[in-house]
């Protein structure tokens, strides 16, 4: 056993290159971000509960990156293993264990725990296009407002932001696309970068109903605790927004910020 950085398998380990990507995965030369991203986002139940009971249900999601959609098997099968040993804080002893019902994509299941086979050919999704037009303004809207679902956390100018100016979130959503495309994609996208962020900063915020959200977890990996607070409620911005469309449903999809592979970044668009 030797640690995933001096391991001459690393390049074609699942374990490295899902959770050890900066170490596994080189960032393509002339890419704008030094640190590759991780392949993918485990989506948690939209709930406040934080107990459940035998027998109910829980649903998550799982958003696989690029060539890591053919390691979904070794997902399914880490969240089966996951099952059997349990979950969340102990109680008498004994973690919650669940078993693993079925994994679709949409409403279509790609993988029976009945029979424990995998539909061959499973339907890969887009995240979605990315077409901006520089200058332009798209489908002529002028206001959307974004829904915050689970905390987001942004740095700008070495800072964790406990506000969202537009060019901010503009200058997070670009960084992701870059980084998932030079990595899991078809290399650097061809977007105008520096044109996008000026025209940002003319845009206004109409409404700011953003607050701190103050979460904290323990990771026995680094057996300490960890702070993973960030924004949530809902803002509205006001001004030339049609060109950032398709960059902002992008990022819906994708997640956005730091600590996305958590589930964090999580928002929904509404044009109003």
């Amino acid at each position: 056993r030797v640690e995933c950085d001096v391991c001459v398998l690393k390049n074609r380990c699942v374990y490295a290159r899902v959770f050890e990507t900066p170490i596994a995965v080189a960032m393509p030369e002339g890419a704008r971000i030094s640190a590759p991203p991780h392949p993918f986002v485990i989506e948690p139940p939209l709930t406040d509960l934080r107990q459940y009971q035998a027998g109910e249900p829980i649903e998550c999601g799982l958003i696989l990156f690029g060539e890591s959609n053919r390691s979904l098997p070794y997902f399914v099968y880490a969240f089966e293993q996951m099952g059997k040993i349990g979950i969340g804080k102990r109680i008498n002893g004994n973690r919650g264990r669940f078993s693993l019902e079925s994994v679709k994509t949409g409403d279509r299941e790609i993988y029976s725990c009945r029979d424990r086979t995998f539909l061959q050919d499973a339907p890969i999704r887009s995240l979605a296009p990315l077409k901006a037009t520089p200058g332009s303004n798209g489908n002529g809207c002028p206001r959307i407002s974004l829904t915050l679902e689970t905390p987001l956390r942004l740095k700008f100018k070495s800072r964790i932001r406990a506000t969202l100016p537009f060019h901010v979130l503009v200058r997070a959503m670009l960084r992701r696309v870059s980084s998932l495309y030079n990595v899991w994609d078809g290399g650097e996208p061809k977007l105008d970068y520096k044109g996008l962020i000026e025209r940002a900063e003319k845009v206004r915020i109409r409404h700011n109903g953003l607050k701190w959200f103050d979460w904290r977890r323990y990771s026995n990996r680094q057996e300490r605790k960890m702070f993973m607070g960030g924004l949530v409620g809902s803002v509205t911005y006001e001004g030339d927004l049609g060109e950032y469309l398709p960059l902002i449903e992008f990022s819906e999809k994708a997640h956005l910020g730091k600590n996305t592979s958590f589930g964090l970044g999580k928002f929904k668009l509404k044009e109003v």
